[in-house]
C-alpha cells in the first residue's frame, strides 16, 4: 500500500482521459440524424393531418403559400424566399434588419411610389416601382424602401417578385403590422415575415385582394373575383369574400359566412384597435371583432352609393374611416361635375355605424360639406377626430369639433393630386401624390395643416 506522500501525489498529477472506443463520434452521428428525419416525418404527418381536416371543414379555405421564384435582385430591390412553406410562417431574421452590420442597399433609381404603410411615427414602408423599365435587376421593377426617421432618409429593402398591377398579377399596395410582418398586394398576395427580407407568394384560388389592413396580432383582407385588365386590377369585380390569417403565419381563412360572396363592383375595409368594418358593394356596414374570435355581422347602411372601384380598389362613391372603434365617418360623393367639381357629404356615427348623421353647421353659414373643387380619392380621421380627404386638387382638412373646412397648405401641389392620405397620429400624416413620377410621399406633423414631400432616395 502507497504511503500517504505518494497518495498525496497521484492525486495532485495530471490525468489524462481514455480516448472513446473506435468508432463512437461516427455513432452518435448517425443517432443524430435519425432522430431529425424522425421529427421531419412526424411534422409532414401533422401537417398533411392539418390540411386534411381543413378540406373538410365547411365555410374554411386554407390558401396555400406558393412557391416563389429563385432569382433575386442584386442590388437589393428584390429577393425571393428560398423556400416555400406550407401555412406556415416563413423563415425570419432580425426584425431591423436595417440596422446589420452590412450598408442597407440603395434605393432603386427613378423610385415611384404607389403605397405607404408605417408602423409607428419613425418606421415605414413605400412600395413602387424602381429602375428603368427593361434594365432592372431582374424581369422586374417593383422594389421597397424604408425609413426609420419618418421620411428624412429612404433605403431600399428586398421587394416582391413580380410586377406591377396588370390584370390578375403584379402589387400596387404594402401594408406592415409590425417590424417582422407585411404583405404586398393588389392583385396578388405575398407575405414577409422577416422585415421584408425576404417575400413569400400566397395563392388566393384565383381570387384578386383589393384591400389588406393589419392590426393587433392579424391580417384581414378583402379577396374578389375580378375580370379587370391593365392597372385597374379591381375593375370590375363581382363577389368579395372577408379573409383573415394570424400576422406571423400564411393561413388566410374566411371570416364568416355573412361576410363572403358579396356581390357588387367595390368594397373598403377599416379597422380599429378592436374593431373592424367591411363596407360592401350595397352599401351594407359589417362589424366584428379583430381578434378571430367571432365572424362580422351587419350593423346598418351607409347613406350613399358605394359606387365603382378606383384604380387602387377603393370605392368611387363612398369613403369610409374610422377615428376609433366607435366613431366613424363617411364620405358620399356625387358623380364628377363641369370644372372638376364634386359634392361630398360628410357623414359621421358615434356608435360604431348603427347609426349616422350628417355633419351640420352649429351656428347660420356654410354647411360642412367639404369643397366642391376636386374629385375626392382617400378619406382618413385622426384619432381625435380631425378628418382629412385627399382630392386630384390637393388635401382638404376639416378639424376636430369644427365644421369649418380649411386646405391644406401644399407647396407645389403635386398633379393631379393625391390617391392617398392616412393619419399615423392626431398630428402626423402621409400622402400619396398621383404622379408617382414625382418619387414622393407627403408628411403632414400639425394634423394635416400643411404637408411637405419626402424624396423617396437615397441621400
Amino acid at each position: 500500500m502507497p504511503d500517504r506522500d505518494d497518495l498525496d501525489s497521484w492525486l495532485d498529477g495530471r490525468v489524462d482521459p481514455l480516448p472513446p472506443p473506435p468508432g463512437t463520434f461516427e455513432l452518435i452521428k448517425r443517432r443524430a440524424r435519425r432522430r431529425k428525419y424522425r421529427k421531419l416525418a412526424i411534422t409532414a404527418g401533422v401537417a398533411a393531418a392539418v390540411v386534411a381536416a381543413a378540406v373538410t371543414v365547411p365555410q374554411v379555405v386554407n390558401l396555400r403559400v406558393l412557391p416563389a421564384p429563385t432569382s433575386s435582385n442584386a442590388a437589393g430591390a428584390h429577393s425571393s424566399s428560398p423556400t416555400a412553406t406550407g401555412g406556415g410562417s416563413a423563415a425570419s431574421s432580425s426584425a431591423n434588419a436595417l440596422h446589420s452590420s452590412t450598408a442597407p442597399p440603395p434605393v432603386p433609381a427613378n423610385f415611384q411610389p404607389t403605397s405607404v404603410t408605417f408602423v409607428s411615427t419613425d418606421a415605414g414602408w413605400v412600395i413602387g416601382q424602381g429602375g428603368t423599365p427593361g434594365h432592372c435587376a431582374t424581369q422586374y421593377c417593383t422594389s421597397v424602401a424604408r425609413t426609420d426617421n419618418a421620411g428624412t432618409t429612404w433605403t431600399g429593402v428586398p421587394a416582391p417578385l413580380t410586377g406591377a398591377p396588370d390584370g390578375a398579377t403584379g402589387v400596387g399596395q404594402i401594408r406592415f403590422l409590425d417590424g417582422e410582418d407585411g404583405w404586398a398586394f393588389g392583385p396578388e398576395l405575398f407575405a414577409t415575415h422577416d422585415g421584408g427580407q425576404h417575400w413569400t407568394r400566397v395563392g388566393t384560388n384565383g381570387m384578386r385582394v383589393t384591400d389588406l389592413e393589419t392590426v393587433g396580432d392579424r391580417a384581414f383582407a378583402l379577396f374578389a373575383s375580378c375580370s379587370g385588365g391593365g392597372p385597374a386590377f379591381a375593375g370590375q369585380c363581382t363577389r368579395y369574400t372577408l379573409y383573415s390569417s394570424p400576422a406571423s403565419a400564411n393561413d388566410w381563412t374566411p371570416v364568416g359566412s355573412s361576410t363572403g360572396g358579396l356581390s357588387g363592383a367595390a368594397a373598403s375595409l377599416v379597422l380599429t384597435g378592436t374593431r373592424g368594418y367591411l363596407l360592401a358593394p350595397d352599401g351594407t356596414l359589417y362589424a366584428g371583432p379583430v381578434d378571430g374570435s367571432a365572424p362580422w355581422r351587419p350593423v346598418s347602411r351607409i347613406p350613399c352609393a358605394v359606387g365603382t372601384a378606383q384604380p387602387d380598389g377603393q370605392p368611387a362613391g363612398a369613403l369610409l374611416a374610422a377615428a376609433n372603434a366607435t366613431n366613424l365617418v363617411s364620405a358620399c360623393l356625387s358623380a364628377p361635375a363641369l370644372g372638376g367639381l364634386q359634392k361630398k357629404l360628410i357623414f359621421a356615427s358615434a356608435d360604431g355605424g348603427s347609426s349616422w348623421h350628417r355633419i351640420e353647421p352649429v351656428t347660420a353659414g356654410p354647411a360642412a360639406v367639404a369643397p366642391a373643387a376636386g374629385l375626392a380619392t382617400s378619406l382618413a380621421a385622426s384619432p381625435a377626430g380631425t378628418v382629412v380627404l385627399g382630392t386630384n386638387r390637393g388635401i382638404d382638412v376639416l378639424p376636430a369639433g369644427s365644421t369649418s373646412w380649411q386646405h391644406a397648405a401644399v407647396t407645389d401641389t403635386p398633379a393631379g393630386g393625391f390617391t392617398f392620405v392616412g393619419m399615423t397620429t392626431n398630428t402626423q400624416g402621409v400622402a400619396i401624390p398621383a404622379d408617382a413620377a414625382a418619387g414622393t410621399v407627403w408628411f403632414t406633423f400639425d394634423g394635416g395643416q400643411t404637408w411637405r414631400p419626402s424624396s423617396v432616395s437615397s441621400q
